[in-house]
């Protein structure tokens, strides 16, 4: 009589098992991997809208106004809820918007994206004179209650030609030191 070898019963459902354990992992892989790709997508997104909402408010003629505001967005086809908390800086003419963007279907303390901006009224003139920040005692001010004094002497600027452009090395003549 001879003897027939193969696999037992046991042994063919050990392997399955072991085999239906990889799969399990590898789809569980898969699902997280999908996940986490919209995750970053609808991150991604909220930060453009948040973007977006900054610049609106920064190409306005007048600073906006301190106070918390919401809107909404249609962005992507998905409905986007996004809240924007203005403050004033210690710098008179500079106001803090920090804007925050969620999903409109998610929890209202629940949020993708955090954008923060600012916007100044101080225009500098053409050429890169100084300008005067008027604040409250912030440092550099030249307020006495917290900011430097007023005898404090500026750096010299760079050397101008007649038409107020800085002048380069090859556009002044050789000075003493250089002959």
């Amino acid at each position: 009589m001879t003897t027939q070898r193969g696999f037992t019963l046991i042994e063919v459902l050990a392997a399955l098992v072991i085999v239906a354990l990889g799969m399990l992992a590898a789809i569980q892989a898969v699902n997280q991997t999908a996940r986490n790709g919209t995750y970053l997508r609808e991150k991604t997104l909220a930060h453009w809208i948040g973007m977006n909402v900054v610049t609106e408010r920064r190409l306005q003629a007048s600073p906006p106004d301190v106070a918390e505001s919401t809107g909404q967005v249609d962005f992507a086809g998905t409905k986007w809820q996004w809240t924007m908390k203005v403050t004033q800086t210690e710098v008179e003419s500079m106001r803090r918007m920090d804007v925050s963007v969620r999903l409109a279907s998610a929890d209202e303390k629940s949020s993708l994206a955090r954008v923060s901006g600012f916007y100044g009224a101080a225009i500098g003139a053409a050429g890169g004179q100084n300008l005067s920040w008027v604040g409250n005692g912030a440092p550099g001010t030249g307020d006495q209650a917290g900011g430097q004094s007023d005898d404090v002497e500026e750096p010299p600027g760079p050397v101008r030609d007649d038409s107020g452009r800085p002048k380069t090395p090859r556009d002044r003549p050789p000075s003493e030191d250089e002959e």
